[in-house]
């Protein structure tokens, strides 16, 4: 079972690789971890699980923030606001096309690899469409909007070795973009 402590942090190389594609079929171990990092979501957003092992709750994870630098990401949201669930376990996402309109929390973001609040606005495309494979090595096409969307862009940006706060404007931090609409 996935803890805090196999969760890298901040200023770890890792988290500014540019992770390497998977090939598939996955490995038995690759879908293992895999497996691991969509428990350890669902496991942070139980309040009573959170408490027992010192989770700190997410929505997504991705394989570099387990010192893993594989094109891997897990993402569990039981509700996004709109009645929709999402539970993906997504092998080399690739953002295909996207909006030109932008959206943004209006918290901010927070990452299970990032201890402190990095207060600013993290602008993003309100909607995606990404192509990925499944665990099972099956093509998929998604097609996301508004928070969701927003998620999935976090969890690709750790595959490409950035992190949330590179977005923040250092000058007008919370100052939304011209059009940005929250979500």
């Amino acid at each position: 079972m996935l803890t805090m402590k196999d969760i890298i942090k901040d200023g770890h190389p890792t988290l500014r690789e540019k992770a390497k594609e998977v090939e598939l079929p996955l490995s038995d171990e690759e879908r293992e971890t895999l497996q691991a990092m969509r428990t350890f979501l669902i496991n942070s957003q139980d309040e009573e699980t959170a408490k027992k092992y010192g989770l700190r709750s997410g929505v997504g994870l991705a394989a570099p923030q387990i010192n893993l630098s594989k094109r891997m990401i897990a993402v569990y949201l039981p509700d996004d606001g709109n009645g929709k669930s999402y539970d993906l376990m997504l092998v080399n996402p690739k953002i295909m096309s996207h909006s030109v309109q932008e959206a943004y929390l209006p918290t901010g973001e927070g990452c299970l690899s990032v201890d402190k609040d990095i207060p600013g606005l993290v602008h993003r495309n309100y909607r995606i469409k990404v192509k990925a494979y499944d665990i099972d090595g099956n093509e998929l096409k998604l097609r996301l909007k508004g928070y969701p969307a927003i998620v999935v862009q976090h969890e690709i940006d750790h595959l490409n070795g950035v992190m949330f706060y590179d977005h923040i404007d250092d000058d007008h931090p919370l100052t939304p973009h011209e059009g940005a609409i929250e979500a």
